[in-house]
Order: C-alpha cells, then sequence, then structure tokens
C-alpha cells in the first residue's frame, strides 16, 4: 500500500496499550495485554486506517514514572508481532527515539520490519526527551538534535536499496558492510516527529513527512507555513505528507462523560470537523476514542471507518 496520498485525508491510530501514558491512556488498557492489540490492529485494518502505530522508550526514570508509566512496548517488536495479524495497515514508529542506537543496528532492524511485512513500514523519527535513557545507554542526550540530523541522512542510505550502504559523517562511518535482507521498497518513507522550531525545520528539510506533537488547531497553519516557506528557501522538492493529532474522538452519544476536549456526535458532523484539518493543508489525521474497554474501542474504530471517514474525502 503507498504513502498515504495527499490528494485525500487520510486516518491512522496511535494504539492503545503499547504505550500507557496517564495523559492518554484508559483505565482498562492497564489489564490488556497481546491479544487485545491484535484485535485492535485487525479492526484498524478492516475498517481501512492508512497506519497503526507504536511509541519508543527503552526505560523510563522513577521520577517521570507517575505520569508517563513504565509500559512502553518495544516498536519492532510490537509492529512485527501486528504485521503478521493484519494484510495492508502501515505500521508506524511515532516515534523511534533513533538517536538511543546506532543507525546500523536501527536499519538491520527497520529493514527487517519492511521485509517481512511486504513494504508497509513508516519509519517515524524523533530525538527524544529523557535525559537518563540515553546516559544510561550512553548516547549524547545534549547533541540529540544534532545527532538526529546525521541519523536520518545515515538512515536514508542503510534503508536505500544498496546491499552496502555508504554513509561517511562526523559521528558515523560505515562502508563495505552488507546488510541483508533489504527493505521491500526502495524508499522508506522516513516521517519527522516535534514540534519546535528545531523538529520543524528537520521535517521540512530532511523528512518525507511531519509528526507534530501536541499542536491544537490553531497552531498548524502556521507550522505548516513555515514548512512550505523552509522548503522553498532550500530548494527541496517531492510530496510531504503533513500529519496532525485529532482532539479525542466518540462517535455517536457517549452516555458518559467524554471529557470536554472530547469531538463526539453524529458521522457527519465529526467529519465536517476533521475536515478542517484538510482546509489547513494536513493530509494526514492520527485519532484516538475515548473508550472504556476493548470491545467499546472496537465499536468506535468500526463505526469511524463505516461512517465518518466516507465523509472525509
Amino acid at each position: 500500500m503507498p504513502v498515504p496520498s495527499e490528494e485525500r485525508l487520510s486516518y491512522g491510530i496511535q494504539l492503545p496499550v503499547q504505550s500507557q501514558s496517564t495523559i492518554y491512556a484508559e483505565p482498562w488498557e492497564a489489564d490488556a495485554g497481546p491479544g487485545d492489540l491484535v484485535e485492535i490492529a485487525r479492526a484498524a485494518d478492516r475498517a481501512g486506517f492508512a497506519y497503526i502505530a507504536s511509541c519508543d522508550h527503552v526505560a523510563v526514570p522513577r521520577r517521570l514514572a507517575d505520569a508517563m508509566s513504565t509500559i512502553w512496548y518495544d516498536p519492532v517488536a510490537t509492529l512485527a508481532f501486528l504485521a503478521a495479524a493484519t494484510e495492508r495497515v502501515q505500521l508506524l514508529s511515532h516515534v523511534a527515539v533513533v538517536g538511543l542506537r546506532h543507525p546500523l543496528v536501527t536499519a538491520k532492524q527497520y529493514a527487517t520490519l519492511d521485509h517481512l511485512s511486504g513494504g508497509r513500514l513508516i519509519l517515524g523519527v524523533g530525538a527524544g526527551h529523557v535525559r537518563e535513557e540515553f546516559e544510561a545507554v550512553g548516547a549524547d542526550f545534549e547533541r540529540r538534535g544534532e545527532v538526529l540530523d546525521e541519523t536520518i541522512d545515515a538512515l536514508r542510505a542503510a534503508l536505500g536499496p544498496d546491499e552496502y550502504p555508504v554513509h561517511h559523517g562526523k559521528r558515523y562511518d560505515f562502508e563495505g558492510l552488507g546488510q541483508r535482507p533489504r527493505p521491500a521498497r526502495e524508499r522508506v518513507p522516513v516521517w519527522v516527529g516535534g514540534s519546535s522550531p528545531a523538529a520543524v525545520r528537520r521535517a521540512a528539510l530532511r523528512g518525507d513527512g511531519w509528526l507534530p506533537q501536541g499542536d491544537p488547531r490553531d497552531r498548524l497553519p502556521a507550522q505548516i507555513a513555515r514548512i512550505t516557506a523552509l522548503r522553498a528557501e532550500a530548494g527541496v522538492t517531492g510530496p510531504l505528507t503533513i500529519g496532525a493529532i485529532t482532539e479525542p474522538l466518540y462517535v455517536g452519544a457517549p452516555g458518559w462523560d467524554v471529557g470536554r476536549r472530547t469531538l463526539s456526535g453524529p458521522p457527519a458532523a465529526l467529519a465536517a470537523s476533521l475536515r478542517e484539518y484538510a482546509a489547513m493543508g494536513v493530509h494526514q489525521i492520527q485519532v484516538r476514542f475515548r473508550s472504556r474497554s476493548r470491545d467499546e474501542l472496537l465499536d468506535q474504530i468500526s463505526a469511524f471507518g463505516a461512517d465518518v471517514a466516507p465523509h472525509l474525502a
């Protein structure tokens, strides 16, 4: 399946269960496990979702554990597991903190995932924010932005078509080292996450897509305009998939307190609200549904695909 088209508003989902920050996790997720993830991924696959996404944290320090929790599944293992349970939905790391690992290690993992899944990988990358995580593995936290810039360049080479990729950089230098299997497609899409000025510049100049982190609707037009200007100034051409994370959603009348920020109501009304993202220049939206159980979430995914998505065109 191709990368979500810029000619229509596509939709994906950050999977529950695999990361359980208190900011967004529902209470039922605490007792959920692999079987629930499989059912949710299959439901998203059936409902026409462009991608399912998994996060990345190696270890969470005690000072952050109350807010972040320590439940963060490994994205490569999780997406590979779900690739075998699905047919067409793409597999997004949102986001892989690639500065924690040597690019050849990252390339080996994700090239294998793309190969095994038949070319369904979207590699989402970000700089990371947990100092202790970097220090524990010997990575450079202070210069993580610079490291990420070079890592993207190194990954472009290591995930390209050449069996013996070449990269000569400031921090990483490799040549004459073969890696197979190669990815199933010639170019793995790299989507850059983050909303800081540095992250936006990185997405504009180095990415195939942008994954904003927490930008409300009213901030997106200015961010998109900046990306457009940066690319024009640098002479960067080619498509760039602009993303957005929507407000929490509930299809229909909830009958319970879903929170004041949640968009709920009839499918046509929800679709009309979501189409406002497309009018800003957004190409794909990442949705999250309020739910009290796995079954309610499955119903929401199905209802969105059947009743809301047809109105997003």
